[in-house]
Formats: structure tokens, C-alpha cells, sequence
């Protein structure tokens, strides 16, 4: 209902376990190199536990994605079975032929003994994942057990991953499952998001559904860590409720009493008047109907609010100036009704109409510029990008949300939209929690955040410091020159004296990875472009920063 109001491309808040929108804190990263870790490894158990909701079969299944070619995987999702079906039902998930008649647990177990020496010969290995493992049951548990014990002379032939609630955790600390629990060879216990993180995670699954992430304002973020305790699968059940509100109010962003709103719906709270209705009503009726009244009444409490307001939705105005406006919101009656929080008076948002769209881009590119100090060639056959390189510079090309930008810290060029649907190019110089600045065919404009995200979808070019000899990527484990570089900055940031080595070591790379993490970048240890950029910020070398002092 809501997609095409909010310029998305899918939903983003589904509670599936859609691998593509799993959120990687600094919980799911050490969970996730867990599983790899039991990847790598020469047989035993994997052990994943947490609570409901926090995102373990949506790492489950980013894990699979990441499998080499030469694994095989069975994946099962619901256990609750005897010795022997679980035994049947890993041999049809790797596709194991039994024969007709009435086999036991001595045939299967022989027909995947058989399997597994088969794909070892071929120099392939054997994962089985076993999600929901809080219900197996004990016998089930030891026969798991009993299928590590297949192996060769150097080798187990079968690796298992069980996933599953704390309960998991409690049936195997169990005196007469100590045998089980002594075959973990790597356990790991995956908690809810901090406080901090709920505001990136909503603001990545938005761009991942290609939305803005100012939607859900970061000052809304504390609420919605307080009523879903940082459950992933709450949050997503209060933002898609929350999401649904702003679309029948016809407002682009999401406030606070809608998102009390949704909180109330979600978690099915009901007012007093209302629990009185209930009891009067269950007075009048036999013990029955009680039961059926109840029932209705919660499903009326969860979804009025919701009906009454889709039954008297506003509709959108047009706006038909002769200028083509930037912004592409147009006020309902619902949202000029609303109280809204003093705003400093900013110009009109528009083009203008003596600029042909077409000349848009150089523009943009040469107001970037300007910033550094850069004055571009136009007569030149260089392009922009090509020409940032005779200067010391590069261009790096983004796809994002404004909190990407605010981790980014730099001007950019953005991609705007009209309401027409004609694409253009301005540079954004300056942005605080409330207003951005924005160069448009070379005049300057401060503008509300909120009217730059409607047009906005994403898309933006920085201009960055490129150290002196850097190839592109340094990965961990390698030898190169700009590794002495690197080692100068990070000396800057942890003070940990720099020794001249172009060695990217174990060591160095757990200093990246501690910086990465500290900058809310992936701590994969890689030394990506984001990377060098921040730490160009960090170290004084960028003297052009995107954030206002306001905003801090």
C-alpha cells in the first residue's frame, strides 16, 4: 500500500529472513565469523543460540550464500522428529538414494557414510544445519553426535551447525548431555541490538527497500529501542506498523505520536475504556460467546485506528509552478492540520528555469570542485573524475542514505529527481539535523532535510585525498608501499608507534578492523576507499567536512 507513497522499491521491514537485509552489528559480525570459523573446521558442532527474533536463520542464510562451491549443505528448519526421520530426512536433503523397503538407522546412517566418503574422495565437505534445535530431543541430539564420529584416519567427514533459543544451551549443559556438549567445537550467543544500533539498522533496510532513511528520524530511534528491548523482528513489526500510519496521515515522515501508535498496535496494548468494554461486554453474553467477544475485540483494538483512517485518507495536491521544484512532497491536509516544531526559514527549493537540466552535472561537478580549491578544465576532453587525478584527488561513487553521507563527513554531487521524473546533478556542501546547503547551477540554497530526501534516491559522487602510491584495496596478508602510509595514519589515530614495515600483518589488520568498527564501517580489515576517507577525516587531511558544527 505504502511503496509507491514512500518511493520504495520493496517492503522493507518484511519479518522474513531475506539475507540481502540482514543488519551486520558488531554481534552478527562475531556471529557470522563463528559460523565461518565451523566452516573452516575439521568436523564437530557449531553452536548459534539467541533470543527470538534477533536474526539467526537470516544469518543462517547470508552463511549459505557465502558457502564455497566445493560444500555441500542440508539445511533443516523443522526438527521436531524422531532419530529416524531426521535420519531420513538428511539423506533426501543431500539427495541420497534408500532403498523401498523399510529401512532403519543402520541403512541410513550406511548410505551417508557411504555419501560422505564419496565427496571426500572428491575433495568436497558436508554441512548439515539444523535451525530450530531447541526442539530436538535428547535421543535426537545424541544421534546427532553419533554422525560426528564418521570420519576418516585425518578427518570428520561431517560438520553440524545447530541453531536455536537458550533453551538449546540448557538441554545441552545437562549432565547426560555432556557428551554432545563436549563436541562444540565453537558456540557463540547472538543478543539483541544496543541502543545505538537501532537507528543504522533501520536506515540500512531502508536502503536496501531503495527508501530514505530520514523517514524514521534519528530522534526516534531511543523510542523504538525502548519498546522492542533492540529485538530485530520487534523493530520490524513497529516500523512496518508505523510505516502504514504515516501513509494514511499522508505524512512523509514518521512522528512520534504515530509511531506510539504503532508501539500500541504492535504489542497489543489496550486503554482502560476499552478493557472496560470488554468486561461489560463479556458480562452479557454466556461463557462462549465470552470467549469469541474477546477475540474480536482484539482484533478490533489492534486494527481500528488503521481502518478508520484508510477509510478517510487525504488525498495529494499537484503542484503546478513553472519552475521544475526540487522537492517532490506535496502537504496534505492531514500534515498542515499537525503541530510542527519551529524550522529556520529556508529559500524555495527549485531549479532554475534558465538552466537547462542537461548542464546540470558539469555544474554540480565544478561547484565540488571548487571547494577544494579545483578548478576544472571545461574545454577539456578529461573528464571530471580523470581530471581530480592530476590534482592528488579521486572521485568515489555511492549509493546510500543520509546517514551514509553523515558516516562520509564529505561534499558530494547528488542525483536529484523532479516530480516529473527528469533526473539532474547538485552538490551538496553543508548539513545539519535540521537543514542541508545546496549548490544548485551555481547558486547556494539552505533548504529543509526533509525536501531534499523526497527527491533524493540515493545516488552521489565525493572527491577524495588518494594517498601517494595507493593501488585500490589492500586486503590483509599482503605486501605493498602504501601499507607504510598506513601504518603513519593509524599511528594518528591509536598511537601505536609506526615501524616502517609495507607488511599488512595479522596484528595491523586487528587495528584496522578495531578502527573500522569504531567508525561504524565494516570491520572486515579490508582497506576500502570508505576506509582511507575516513581516515583522511579523522587525520586532518580532509579540510572539507559535509557536517555543520549545528549538527554536533
Amino acid at each position: 500500500m505504502y511503496k509507491s507513497f514512500f518511493r520504495l522499491n520493496e517492503v522493507p521491514f518484511s519479518i522474513a529472513p531475506d539475507p540481502r537485509f540482514l543488519f551486520m552489528s558488531e554481534k552478527h559480525c562475531e556471529a557470522m565469523a563463528h559460523l565461518l570459523f565451523g566452516v573452516q573446521g575439521e568436523g564437530g558442532i557449531v553452536l548459534l543460540t539467541g533470543e527470538v527474533g534477533t536474526g539467526k536463520t537470516t544469518i543462517c542464510r547470508r552463511l549459505i550464500e557465502q558457502i564455497p562451491e566445493n560444500v555441500d549443505i542440508a539445511f533443516i528448519v523443522n526438527p521436531r522428529m524422531s532419530a529416524v526421520e531426521l535420519l531420513q530426512t538428511i539423506c533426501e536433503e543431500f539427495h541420497i538414494a534408500i532403498p523401498h523397503e523399510r529401512p532403519g538407522i543402520k541403512t541410513f546412517i550406511d548410505a551417508l557414510n557411504a555419501r560422505l566418503l564419496s565427496t571426500y574422495s572428491q575433495n568436497r565437505r558436508t554441512i548439515l544445519i539444523v535451525d530450530e534445535a531447541q526442539n530436538l530431543d535428547s535421543d535426537v541430539l545424541e544421534q546427532l553426535r553419533l554422525l560426528t564420529n564418521l570420519e576418516t584416519n585425518s578427518r570428520k567427514l561431517l560438520q553440524i551447525f545447530l541453531i536455536g533459543q537458550p533453551e538449546l544451551q540448557i538441554t545441552l549443559n545437562r549432565p547426560e548431555m555432556r557428551q554432545v556438549s563436549q563436541r562444540v567445537i565453537a558456540r557463540y550467543h547472538l543478543t539483541q541490538l544496543g541502543r545505538h544500533e537501532v537507528n543504522s539498522y533501520i536506515a540500512h533496510r531502508l536502503r536496501i527497500a531503495g527508501g530514505s532513511p530520514l523517514i524514521f528520524p534519528e530522534s526516534l530511534a531511543k523510542q523504538i529501542y525502548q519498546a522492542s528491548g533492540g529485538v530485530p523482528r520487534l523493530i520490524n513489526l513497529i516500523c512496518e506498523r508505523a510505516l502504514l500510519g504515516a501513509y494514511v496521515l499522508g505524512h512523509q515522515q514518521i512522528t512520534r505520536p504515530i509511531l506510539r501508535q504503532a508501539v500500541k498496535e504492535v504489542l497489543a496494548k489496550r486503554t482502560p475504556k476499552s478493557r472496560t468494554l470488554a468486561i461489560v461486554a463479556g458480562l452479557l453474553v454466556m461463557a462462549a460467546g465470552i470467549v469469541i467477544l474477546l477475540i474480536a475485540l482484539l482484533v478490533d483494538a489492534n486494527f481500528s485506528w488503521t481502518r478508520s483512517k484508510l477509510v478517510n485518507a487525504p488525498s495529494s495536491s499537484t503542484n503546478n509552478s513553472q519552475e521544475q521544484p526540487l522537492a517532490v512532497a506535496t502537504p496534505s491536509v492531514a500534515t498542515q492540520s499537525q503541530p510542527t516544531t519551529t524550522i529556520p526559514t529556508t529559500s524555495t527549493l527549485k531549479w532554475p528555469s534558465s538552466i537547462a537540466f542537461a548542464n546540470s552535472e558539469k555544474l554540480a561537478f565544478e561547484s565540488l570542485f571548487k571547494l577544494y580549491g579545483i578548478n576544472l578544465n571545461q574545454n577539456s576532453s578529461a573528464s571530471p573524475c580523470d581530471q581530480a587525478i592530476s590534482h592528488g584527488m579521486r572521485c568515489y561513487a555511492g549509493h546510500g542514505g543520509l546517514s551514509d553521507l553523515i558516516q562520509l563527513n564529505q561534499p558530494v554531487l547528488m542525483r536529484l529527481s523532479t516530480s516529473d521524473g527528469r533526473d539532474y546533478s547538485v552538490t551538496l556542501s553543508a548539513l545539519d539535523h535540521q537543514t542541508a546547503t545546496l549548490i544548485a547551477a551555481g547558486i547556494e540554497q539552505r533548504v529543509l532535510v526533509s525536501d531534499l530526501a523526497n527527491s533524493w534516491f540515493g545516488q552521489y559522487v565525493a572527491i577524495w585525498h588518494a594517498p601517494q602510491d595507493f593501488k585500490g584495496n589492500i586486503f590483509p596478508n599482503t605486501r605493498r608501499q602504501d601499507v607504510v602510509w598506513l601504518r603513519h595514519a593509524m599511528e594518528k589515530i591509536d598511537g601505536i608507534k609506526n615501524n616502517g614495515s609495507d607488511v599488512y600483518d595479522a596484528d595491523f589488520a586487528r587495528r584496522i578492523r578495531a578502527f573500522q568498527l569504531s567508525d561504524g564501517i565494516e570491520p572486515n580489515g579490508i582497506v576500502d576507499t570508505l576506509t582511507v576517507i575516513r581516515l583522511n577525516v579523522r587525520n586532518g587531511i580532509s579540510k572539507q567536512h559535509l557536517i555543520t558544527d549545528k549538527s554536533r
